[in-house]
């Protein structure tokens, strides 16, 4: 599991996991509005989701390949 977290992928993927959805989320978890209208929140989570889930799904496969290759 320490090898993932040495990825710079996986390091940048679930940063941009935190940083892109986590506001979205505080908002809506948070909010004691019943309909929060979060769009700015909305449109960063939507621009930040799919490449940070790009560089995680690289990240797990460059560490998978390397320990792959590595001699026993």
């Amino acid at each position: 599991m320490r090898d993932y977290f040495r990825s710079w992928l996986v390091r940048i993927g679930l940063g941009l996991l935190v940083i892109g959805t986590g506001p979205l989320l505080a908002v809506v978890l948070l909010s004691s509005n019943p309909n929060p209208n979060p769009i700015g929140f909305g449109m960063l989570a939507m621009l930040t989701f799919w490449p940070a889930l790009a560089c995680l799904f690289a990240g797990v496969v460059q560490v998978w390949w390397r320990r792959r290759k590595r001699p026993v």
